[in-house]
This record gives C-alpha cells, structure tokens and sequence, in this order.
C-alpha cells in the first residue's frame, strides 16, 4: 500500500485537494472503507497549505543548487561577472 501511494503522489503537491483523490483511489483499490478520508477533510486544507509551502521551498533550494553547481549562480559575497 505505501509503494501504491509513493507512485501515486508524484506532483500532487501543486494540485489543491489532491491528497483526499488519491487517497480514495488507493483506499478502493485495497477494499478498504472510505470513512477514513472524511475523518481528515477538516484538517487537510492545513496540511494542504503545509504541503505546498514545503513544496516550494524544495523548488527554490533545488534550483538554487543546480544554479550554484553549474556556475551561474555566483557564491555568496560575490558579484556577477560580465558575459
């Protein structure tokens, strides 16, 4: 089930509410009830909202890596040289 829900969450982060859609898919594709999603829609807009920041965050820190690691990005205390 967690390898089901691994595969199925990539780039649900961006999508608003996707985690309730593919957590319904995943609970009826293992026969199990699904009460338990209606147990956290109260607290999913949080955890949504959470997501998305942490989402981000990944974004920019990935980006500014790659930048830094290609030499585009310049280090820190130092400024851009002319082209």
């Amino acid at each position: 089930m967690l390898l089901t829900l691994m595969l199925t969450s990539k780039g649900m982060a961006g999508i608003p509410r996707a985690s309730q859609v593919i957590l319904a898919g995943t609970l009826v594709s293992f026969d199990l009830p699904l009460e338990g999603v209606l147990l956290i829609i109260g607290v999913d807009e949080l955890m949504d909202m959470a997501r998305t920041t942490v989402n981000l965050v990944g974004n920019c820190l990935a980006t500014a890596v790659v930048a830094r690691w290609e030499g585009v990005f310049p280090p820190t205390g130092t400024t851009p040289s002319e082209p």
